[in-house]
């Protein structure tokens, strides 16, 4: 299964009525491509609601952003969202979890156990388009997040899956793929892990975004589609893994 929770740019009128952010901003943090990706898989999870109204990616006590310190900092509201609009958002963000439970339920029934690509984008050009960029280091190209599982126990899937996509042929060059560097994995996969232990392995996927000016919100059409390849190819070895548990 492929899922992209953060893919989503739509949010309520009433929600948008409200909002102090303009769209360039709005779409900086959200992760438009990644429902692209999610193609890879024949079993597809891809959000529609902008993060800035609900985040599946958080707690359910932190999954509305209401103060600047919820959001990087940033101003999100002309006015601050109150409880009738909160809870609007959280019946949405639980209508979600009990949708994705009931999904998990009947792929694990029909197949016994089930690897989640969880894809996510982020930015590494934070201090303006003007700006270099952030250090390489600790902000590796792929950041694979596995804090949320139980890793020696999903081992043999994981570390195929960073193999294969560190020998793909990426237009020449290999990927730098690199485990909880930047990221650990977000609530999503914790969850995840929590409810399916030993059923369901969420890989936390971060690409950052080196395929696109994430100012001008304009992705290289031919680095999207190779990161689509990349990904693809790694799903034979992962499958096989999967069956050796």
């Amino acid at each position: 299964m492929a899922a992209a929770i953060h893919n989503g740019h739509d949010t309520r009128r009433s929600v948008e009525q409200r909002l102090a952010i303009d769209e360039d901003e709005q779409q900086r943090e959200e992760d438009p491509v990644t429902g692209e990706w999610t193609q890879i898989a024949k079993t597809q999870i891809v959000g529609l609601r902008s993060r800035f109204e609900v985040d599946l990616n958080r707690p359910r006590d932190k999954a509305v952003y209401e103060t600047p310190a919820d959001a990087w900092g940033m101003e999100v509201w002309d006015t601050p969202p109150d409880p009738k609009m909160i809870e609007a958002s959280l019946r949405e963000y639980d209508e979600f979890y009990q949708d994705v439970e009931t999904l998990l339920r009947e792929l694990i029934e029909e197949y016994g156990r089930v690897v989640v690509y969880d894809l996510h984008t982020y930015n590494h050009r934070r201090d303006g388009a003007d700006a270099p960029p952030a250090d390489p280091q600790t902000n590796p190209e792929v950041n694979i997040g596995t804090g949320t599982m139980d890793r020696q126990f999903w081992a043999p899937v994981v570390d195929r899956f960073i193999t294969e996509l560190r020998a793909y042929d990426f237009n020449g060059r290999k990927l730098d793929v690199r485990e909880n560097v930047k990221f650990q994995g977000g609530y999503f996969g914790e969850w995840i892990h929590s409810t399916f232990p030993e059923q369901a392995c969420a890989i936390a996927i971060e690409f950052k975004k080196f395929f696109m000016d994430e100012w001008e919100g304009e992705a290289d059409p031919d680095e999207v589609e190779c990161i689509y390849k990349a990904l693809e190819s790694t799903l034979p070895g992962v499958q096989t893994a999967l069956r050796q548990l």
